[in-house]
């Protein structure tokens, strides 16, 4: 049976997305790792990074994220509303399939050890992983956060690592554990009373004699204006998050305050949300899970044949306004976001001939292969899809900053119209892998579909440096110059 377990590493910061990205692609990077979701907190100044495999694989890619962060992240210099104590904060295991606690147990020590001997980093094993009763909260172990660890370790036999050094560097401590599926929760207030927040969540959070396995801090998100009352639920089962929402709602309610909005940070079980919905809803319990449409499709997929699509959804003339813009006589939307449509249409190629290999059972032995594949350029399709607008957005900041004649904020401009391209012809060169497999081991009745999708990706990647040489040609910064050649992909 294969074991897949899953990983949830949080990393503070929120606020620089290509902080963010180099630490996204270092963990994507790892073969056989199925990147799940990225989700940032400006206030936080925090990320939340979930991905899934083998679990070799998650461990070296949780160690690759760690060293990533490391060497970006300064704890000095670090400022946010969420408790932290290293650059990688915490690193939870979370067993899916065919794989015990007992032995995500030993891939944490595993890392843990690695960490601490080839970073230099103190580790602290947590929750299931705990060395000590007291550290299965992992509270405990971040109390006084990098500045209080700081000070007293080294000095302190109670704040001794299990792994590393007995001092504190700028990428501070991490904790690496087990635990089971978490739900990170967040209820905004319509109110910027942080008393507020912080006394709802006391009501509600376990140790202070609130819900089982709820644990909740209130927080100013100064930026809006508003507070927060934070929680992770560690397990979903004991207390879902419509028990939660509610104890909010009745508690705000009694001060005069609405609540604004909820937030899931990550990844949710499918579980939970039904849950949810039969409560309010307060839907039959003979309500059967296959009756969610989504759901059913899944237990009893198509078998044969090209997937096929309504002819209203593919009718040209949805591409039509699209291809007017292109045509008039506005710069935008130009080379740029065609390259990027090119390298989508490319992606898209390449999660067909996926589906068509996922929907054949000659394939079978290398469907685990196919999934993966298709995961991934899904996630493709999507940024190069993102990156269409994003090149006509950057291309008017160009000349926007023309009309102002500031040589500062037009040089600006210029490089971050030079920076979108170039993300869309590194995007489209991850596909040349991917085009790669799906040739070689998908289905052969899609075989002058891959040929398609590899002529579509490197036109995407040549076209889309022309629009990146174009731009450098007029920045006059010969450092950054340099320093943009030496990214551009190789086919």
């Amino acid at each position: 049976m294969q074991k897949i377990m899953e990983c949830i590493p949080n990393f503070s910061e929120g606020r620089d997305k290509n902080k963010i990205n180099f630490i996204r692609d270092a963990i994507a990077n790892v073969p056989g790792i199925l990147l799940l979701d990225v989700e940032s907190d400006i206030a936080h100044n925090r990320s939340v990074i979930t991905f899934a495999g083998e679990p070799e694989a998650v461990t070296e890619a949780a160690f690759q994220g760690t060293k990533k962060a490391a060497k970006l992240i300064d704890l000095n210099k670090h400022h946010g509303e969420h408790p932290r104590m290293g650059a990688t904060d915490v690193i939870p295991f979370v067993p899916i399939k065919g794989i015990t606690d007992k032995e995500c147990i030993e891939y944490a020590k595993k890392l843990g050890a690695r960490i601490g001997n080839e970073l230099k980093i103190p580790v602290y094993l947590y929750e299931k992983a705990a060395t000590k009763p007291e550290r299965q909260n992992l509270a405990n172990i971040r109390h006084g956060e990098y500045e209080g660890i700081k000070q007293e370790i080294g000095k302190k036999p109670e704040r001794d690592p299990d792994f590393g050094p007995k001092k504190l560097g700028p990428a501070g401590a991490v904790a690496v554990g087990v635990r089971a599926p978490l739900i990170a929760f967040n209820v905004n207030l319509a109110s910027n009373d942080l008393s507020l927040a912080k006394a709802i969540a006391k009501k509600i959070r376990f140790k202070d004699g609130g819900f089982k396995c709820v644990k909740a801090l209130g927080f100013e998100l100064k930026d809006r204006g508003i507070v927060q009352v934070s929680m992770n639920l560690t397990d979903f089962k004991e207390t879902n998050v419509q028990v939660v929402f509610n104890a909010i709602k009745k508690e705000a309610k009694k001060c005069g305050v609405e609540i604004l909005e909820s937030e899931i940070i990550g990844l949710i079980p499918e579980e939970s949300l039904i849950e949810a919905s039969k409560y309010y809803l307060k839907i039959s319990p003979a309500f059967k899970h296959d009756q969610i449409l989504e759901q059913s499709l899944a237990n009893n997929p198509p078998q044969a044949g090209r997937p096929t699509l309504p002819s209203f959804l593919v009718h040209p003339s949805s591409v039509l306004p699209f291809l007017d813009s292109i045509a008039s006589k506005n710069p935008t939307p130009g080379g740029g976001s065609v390259a990027a449509l090119t390298g989508a249409l490319a992606a898209a190629l390449v999660s067909m001939v996926a589906n068509l290999t996922l929907a054949s059972q000659k394939y079978a032995k290398v469907h685990n292969e196919i999934k993966k594949i298709l995961a991934k350029s899904e996630k493709l399709r999507q940024e190069l899809y993102d990156l269409i607008e994003k090149d006509a957005q950057s291309y008017n900041k160009v000349i926007q900053a023309y009309k102002t004649k500031n040589q500062n904020l037009i040089q600006k401009a210029l490089k971050e119209a030079a920076l979108t391209p170039l993300k869309t012809a590194q995007t489209a060169a991850k596909l040349l892998g991917l085009i790669k497999i799906v040739t070689k081991k998908g289905n052969k009745n899609a075989s002058s579909d891959c040929g398609v999708a590899l002529h579509l990706a490197k036109a995407t990647i040549k076209s889309a440096l022309l629009n990146v040489n174009i731009n450098l040609s007029l920045i006059t910064d010969k450092k950054f110059k340099t320093r943009i050649k030496t990214s551009f992909p190789r086919m």
